[in-house]
């Protein structure tokens, strides 16, 4: 599974520029703007020797449907016990990198242990896609053009700067390299040497890849030593139409209105924070603060970020959270036909994708206030017949 890090990090430059038509064309447009950019034209010709558009990157790219399920089903599926118990391992392994990483950036080592799981098995399992291909791929391909042709040109000054093998070099489908899987941007910008050899080696070192992946957080805006999620417990008389990522109130006025810790106590009463009812009322819920925003710079993904959070609370010591009763998730077909309805009543969902997005909840949240109903953004059979 990729981890797009740092997509807002990347230039706006290729955004007026040309994608698709004749690849070697392509190609001769991508080794202009590189020379402009100081790379040298025998550089430039080396890096795309062999280069070649590669369809399981387009079949890769079309097809994320995993972000489908549910987030009880999601996070069922990544966590697992083996993955909790190399958490452990890797933690004390690495335990004078997490303690240098908590001093300089605040960072818990529970946050980087996850995202490390979750990318590449901590570093076993990196992906086998040619990189300099994959981002060649996307770069032409018309989908997203503004986001990888600045890639593949810091890819060719990672190869310039000796640090990347374009025949060799490989990792996951959307260019991620190494360990927490970074785009060759955040390399660039974000890298850092962690092991003090004097090479940033993502792929190889993981206190290089745990120190640079802390320093893409702390530039996204994490804020040190503050909390990022929290299992709660939920009055039954909560107002839901107050609940979700797009309301945000300080924690304790949370506390005021009945929402507890299922462990410990609340974060600092200042904070500001959301109800996050991934299921709705009746399913799983947590307190999001502010740091929990800083996960969706680094993925898009709404149940791949909760879950990513979640799992970083686990590892830093919570519980199994409380399932609850939710009511069945709909299915990839029906949350299309949610997501038409919606649209046509004029709500921006964000595309009709079938996933259960920040956009569709909002929209839904809405429909479910418009009917009276209790308004915690899960979308029903119900809702959908009503609609």
């Amino acid at each position: 599974m990729r981890l797009a890090l740092a997509l807002s990090l990347i230039a706006s430059t290729a955004t007026a520029q040309t994608c698709g038509g004749p690849v070697n064309s392509f190609i001769d447009g991508v080794k202009a703007e590189a020379r402009a950019n100081g790379i040298s034209a025998a550089n430039a010709d080396r890096f795309f020797q062999g280069a070649r558009i590669e369809q399981s990157v387009l079949n890769a790219d079309r097809s994320q449907g995993v972000f489908q399920k549910d987030f009880i089903s999601f996070s069922r599926a990544l966590i697992s016990q083996n993955r909790i118990d190399n958490g452990r391992v890797y933690s004390q392994r690495y335990d004078s990198t997490f303690d240098r990483i908590e001093s300089r950036f605040g960072i818990p080592r529970g946050v980087l242990l996850a995202f490390w799981a979750f990318e590449t098995d901590y570093g076993q399992v990196q992906g086998s896609f040619n990189t300099r291909n994959a981002l060649l791929t996307l770069a032409h391909d018309c989908r997203r053009p503004e986001l990888f042709r600045p890639q593949l040109i810091a890819a060719m000054e990672l190869f310039q700067r000796g640090d990347m093998d374009p025949s060799n070099t490989t990792g996951a489908w959307a260019g991620e390299i190494g360990q927490v899987q970074m785009l060759p941007l955040d390399i660039i910008e974000r890298g850092m040497d962690g092991d003090g050899d004097g090479h940033v080696t993502l792929k190889t070192s993981a206190p290089d890849a745990l120190m640079s992946g802390a320093n893409v957080l702390s530039s996204l805006g994490w804020r040190p030593n503050e909390p990022w999620l929290q299992e709660i417990n939920v009055p039954a008389n909560l107002d839901w139409s107050q609940t979700g990522l797009n309301h945000k109130f300080r924690v304790r006025d949370w506390a005021n209105a009945g929402i507890t810790a299922r462990q410990g106590s609340l974060g600092p009463s200042n904070l500001q924070a959301s109800v996050l009812l991934p299921m709705g009322r009746n399913g799983p819920a947590f307190l999001a603060y502010p740091n929990f925003d800083v996960y969706f710079e680094w993925n898009k993904s709404f149940v791949y970020v909760t879950t990513a959070a979640y799992f970083a609370t686990r590892l830093s010591g919570a519980s199994v959270y409380d399932a609850g009763n939710p009511s069945a998730p709909l299915s990839g077909p029906q949350m299309q036909q949610l997501q038409q309805k919606l649209t046509a009543r004029g709500h921006d969902v964000g595309g009709i994708d079938g996933i259960l997005g920040a956009k569709t909840r909002e929209a839904v949240q809405v429909e479910q206030q418009r009917m009276g109903l209790p308004a915690d953004a899960w979308p029903t059979l119900d809702l959908l017949s009503r609609l």
